[in-house]
């Protein structure tokens, strides 16, 4: 008897805004379709809809022991490294007889940095298509925002990579909350360094409160600033090469073969400025700037009275 492959669990951040669940709930949809020899299922840490216990539960009722869990998220941060560790755990104590792996985020992965390319390539419409074209436009790549350096370092590398080879004046970085330079910032810098073409390009999976708030905060500056052209471009979105990674971070997580930042995670190496955090247990993580966002200490939440996430980042 063959033994059946691990089902997929897809784990997101989760959103108040409504669209943008609804696209992710749909890209686990998708996913499903494409993939009928996995039982796949997708859940959210916070809120929004349904909370990943549930996409749990509804793996083991449909008699699965074993599944590999993908954290649908660019950069390893809080929720990554933290939440999604821990609320797994406890999912085991839940369900006893199951097993699982834990895949790595996504990551500045080429195929991901082809899709950013072409929604630069949509807003210009069509007219920086080559090196010489690009030449005096300047990207200004924006993400959530962590207070983990590690998680803003990720987002500064996805600019360096989207730069090289592509022919832009340059890519920049700046975060919609949590770390600086923020949007507005981040503009600033970008005339200082001469540029007066600009895209604004976040470095988000889906629509939400934090992309409206990049593209609200841009329009704002913009109007202030007549004197540069400033576009917004769109989120990355469920296309082909997002399904097609999703799966290679689950083949990865299936073989074990996992490369995880450890390098420079501020919980295991003592950074400039985040010595404390070194050792520390990892705690639920909650972002302050998402919409609707009122913690009071609990929201399907459980504290990992564990150590900080183990040395392969899988459990």
């Amino acid at each position: 008897m063959t033994t059946p492959p691990p089902a997929l669990l897809i784990a997101g951040h989760g959103t108040r805004d409504a669209a943008g669940a609804e696209a992710f709930r749909a890209f686990v949809r998708e996913l499903a379709h494409r993939h009928p020899e996995l039982p796949v299922a997708g859940g959210f840490i916070e809120l929004s809809p349904p909370p990943l216990a549930e996409a749990v539960g509804e793996l083991a009722d449909r008699g699965v022991r074993r599944f590999a869990a993908v954290p649908l998220m660019l950069v390893s941060a809080g929720h990554a490294k933290g939440d999604i560790p821990a609320a797994l755990a406890r999912e085991k104590e839940r369900h006893p007889g199951i097993s699982y792996t834990y895949g790595r985020p996504l990551g500045p992965h080429p195929s991901l940095l082809a899709v950013l390319e072409r929604r630069l390539d949509e807003v210009l419409g069509g007219t920086a298509r080559t090196p010489a074209d690009r030449a005096d436009v300047t990207v200004l790549l924006v993400g959530r925002g962590s207070t983990d350096p590690d998680a803003n370092a990720e987002v500064h590398k996805a600019a360096r990579l989207l730069w090289e080879g592509r022919g832009y004046a340059g890519v920049e970085t700046a975060f919609v909350s949590l770390a600086a330079p923020d949007v507005p910032s981040g503009l600033d810098r970008c005339v200082r360094l001469g540029a007066r073409r600009i895209v604004v390009l976040p470095y988000f999976l889906f629509m939400g409160v934090l992309p409206d708030r990049v593209r609200q905060q841009t329009e704002g500056w913009a109007a202030a600033h007549p004197d540069v052209e400033v576009r917004s471009a769109d989120v990355i979105g469920p296309e082909p090469e997002l399904l097609d990674l999703v799966m290679e971070r689950y083949r990865e997580a299936v073989r074990g073969d996992l490369r995880m930042n450890c390098d420079s995670c501020v919980y295991r190496i003592a950074l400039p400025g985040f010595e404390d955090k070194v050792g520390l247990p990892q705690q639920p993580h909650f972002h302050p700037d998402d919409d609707g966002h009122h913690h009071d200490g609990h929201h399907g939440h459980h504290h990992h009275d564990g150590p900080a996430h183990s040395p392969s980042h899988a459990h």
